[in-house]
């Protein structure tokens, strides 16, 4: 299998600006049933991408596997990529705390928060960038669970080899199908690996099923996925749907009926991705379509001209 590229991705979103196409987004997306028969699909869906942080939720299984003991709030934070805000931060120690770690373990990136208002907090409380701020720390305090639950060394919790990954590289192929492809190091330090575009929509719709208890938290906790406002936390807060971003234009969701839509921008631009998504699931009838239109015409996805709507982000399938 060979990586998406130009000559398999297609039209998938055009931004107009007063009449005018004036950017288009080309990529691959795909809605499969719930047992994974596609429904619909655009581009090479058996291209390979990287998923980046849309791995997540099979990674907080792989941690649950180990024998990390989650409560609602722990199952979204380890899953989310989170702002940085005083409560993300709050989830994060508190599954720290549960596994018998602490900040100090933590391995991501020293970081702002991606909250501008708790960036902006820190500023008027002297301080800076941290590691729990980083957008993945709760990512990382699920891999430093699962790290102390299997005997794995906490400051070997990154190594690819370890058992930690091992099992995170099987939950991946039992559920999306496929043989996880071309390990690499993600933007937090922690393991991606490569998967075909449709295979990514098969997992997530096997992965939610099989686990009702993951979905359910997500649902009940929007904001800690991601943060107040953004597309992937309205989509789960107005559509029901259990839905999860990945750097590089990778947006994934299951509907409540259980079909999954996985998409990817080719030009890893994610401004369109969720729009791309929900027009995919409002045609394909598995979510509530007045629900989905107003999605797709939030003020967010409007084109402005002197402060006023000049334009739509609009998708094209």
């Amino acid at each position: 299998m060979t990586a998406l590229d130009a000559t398999g991705a297609v039209p998938l979103a055009v931004v107009e600006r007063s009449g005018f196409p004036e950017s288009q987004h080309v990529g691959a997306a795909v809605v499969v049933a719930p047992d994974g028969a596609v429904l619909t699909e655009h581009g090479d869906t058996s291209a390979l991408v990287y998923p980046r942080s849309a791995l997540k939720p099979f990674q907080t299984i792989a941690a649950v596997r180990a024998g990390v003991s989650l409560d609602p709030a722990g199952l979204t934070i380890v899953t989310s990529s989170h702002e940085g805000t005083a409560a993300h931060v709050a989830a994060v120690r508190a599954v720290l705390a549960s596994v018998g770690a602490t900040e100090a373990d933590l391995r991501t990136p020293e970081a702002w928060p991606g909250s501008q208002e708790a960036a902006h907090d820190l500023v008027r409380a002297g301080l800076g960038p941290s590691r729990r701020a980083m957008n993945c720390s709760g990512n990382h305090a699920g891999m430093i669970g699962a790290a102390l639950a299997l005997g794995v060394s906490v400051e070997q919790y990154l190594d690819p080899a370890n058992r930690v990954h091992r099992l995170a590289v099987e939950v991946i192929r039992e559920y999306a199908g496929a043989v996880p492809q071309h390990p690499g190091t993600d933007g937090c330090g922690g393991p991606v690996w490569a998967l075909p575009v449709v295979a990514l929509a098969r997992g997530y719709a096997a992965l939610l099923a099989a686990n009702p208890d993951l979905g359910a938290a997500i649902l009940a906790h929007p904001v800690l996925i991601d943060g107040a406002g953004s597309r992937t936390t309205r989509a789960i807060e107005t559509l029901g749907v259990v839905a999860k971003a990945g750097a590089e234009g990778v947006w994934c969701a299951v509907a409540p009926s259980g079909a999954a839509v996985a998409v990817k921008m080719l030009d890893g631009g994610g401004r369109a991705a969720a729009t791309v998504a929900v027009s995919l699931l409002r045609a394909a009838g598995v979510i509530d379509g007045d629900a989905a239109e107003a999605f797709l015409l939030h003020p967010s996805l409007a084109v402005l001209g002197g402060g006023r709507e000049v334009g739509r982000i609009r998708p094209v399938v």
